[in-house]
């Protein structure tokens, strides 16, 4: 930015101000927040005396906030982004003026989504807060901020800052959801939702300790390239037992798949228990992970007009890397049992509360017979 702004604005006239008749510069590095807020350093390239101003769209004001509005030439300024507790996106557009010029960029906010009123089956109960982050990928690998902006969702995700891994990552599986292609390996440094100060990054190498970055959302369950490389973001890793990676635990992931085939949509959930860990990763790209005590998934299963679902839970050790992960399915209502994790949230709204709640509490072993 620094190299490039020198050459651009070389050309400045003599005279001072007045005479200046050069294109600023605004960047913005995340042009997406999340519900919670937060802050982020923003870049001016100018030449001469410059101000900033917000552009407020909707009927809410005042949520941006700068640590200095006007100076004169390059310079960095402190965004601060107030909470959103409205369950709907707000939009701003950023204001860069100098003597001649003037520029915008637009930011948007994240409404404080919840299960409740998303109506995406695949999501579970969750509460957004400072440490605990919600977010929703597009298939191209940005922010998904609603149907008619982003298109088809990708995967969501409930970040933990301090734990630097997700609760759980959750989405919606089919044929034509899968897409084609082949896995990228484009491990990637950032997820483009947070700071990369709040991620490990995995792009350069595994976790340290011996532990392998481990997929919740399997590199196989998106193949368009775009929608791939997503599936490599930090905030989709766990540190994860070799073994367990390589054997259960992947054969589990390509029976999920199977499972989708033979369904008109499946809804998954894949988590990391980490509630009672008290083991940590290696450190990578300035950060220890926690590692899991147990893995899970929670499956919805659509075909037709019927719902049915299972779940599977099993700890995380590479002492049962070639057990058959058959012997770890569990109904959903035993699941949430086991994580404290209240799954499929919006199905009872859809079904009502006791076919929902019959079909949490349906044998494993019988439900599976006709997957």
């Amino acid at each position: 930015m620094v190299a490039a702004s020198v050459a651009f604005f070389s050309c400045q006239k003599a005279g001072g101000d007045a005479d200046v008749d050069v294109i600023p510069v605004l960047k913005v590095p995340r042009e997406v927040e999340g519900a919670a807020g937060g802050s982020q350093f923003i870049k001016v390239a100018a030449v001469g005396a410059w101000t900033l101003t917000v552009d407020y769209k909707g009927g809410q004001s005042g949520w941006i906030a700068f640590n200095k509005t006007s100076d004169s030439g390059n310079a960095s300024v402190d965004m601060t982004i107030e909470p959103n507790e409205s369950e709907d996106p707000r939009v701003a557009s950023l204001v860069l003026k100098t003597a001649k010029h003037s520029v915008t960029k637009e930011i948007t906010q994240l409404g404080k989504t919840t299960a409740a009123t998303s109506g995406w089956l695949e999501l579970p109960a969750f509460e957004p807060s400072s440490r605990l982050f919600f977010g929703t990928h597009s298939m191209d690998g940005g922010a998904y901020v609603s149907q008619e902006k982003s298109g088809v969702r990708n995967w969501s995700f409930y970040y933990d800052k301090d734990a630097y891994v997700s609760w759980w990552v959750a989405y919606p599986l089919n044929r034509g959801l899968r897409g084609n292609g082949s896995r990228s390996d484009n491990w990637q440094a950032t997820d483009p939702l947070l700071p990369a100060g709040d991620v490990c990054d995995l792009s350069g190498g595994s976790y340290g300790g011996g532990w392998t970055r481990g997929h919740q959302i399997p590199s196989a369950d998106r193949l368009d390239y775009d929608a791939n490389v997503s599936t490599f973001y930090p905030t989709n890793m766990t540190p994860q037992d070799y073994d367990l990676n390589c054997y259960i635990w992947a054969y589990l992931e390509d029976q999920v798949r199977t499972y989708s085939f033979n369904s008109d949509t499946l809804y998954v959930c894949t988590g990391a228990d980490i509630r009672n860990s008290y083991s940590w990763s290696g450190d990578r790209g300035g950060h220890k992970a926690k590692v899991p005590t147990h893995y899970y998934k929670a499956l919805l299963r659509k075909k037709g007009s019927d719902y049915s679902a299972v779940g599977y839970y099993m700890p995380h050790t590479s002492s049962i890397a070639n057990d058959d992960f058959r012997n770890y399915v569990c109904s959903i209502s035993e699941l949430e049992s086991y994580t404290g994790i209240d799954f499929f949230a919006n199905l009872p709204a859809l079904l009502g509360k006791e076919k929902a709640q019959a079909i949490e509490e349906a044998n494993p072993s019988e439900t599976l017979k006709n997957w």
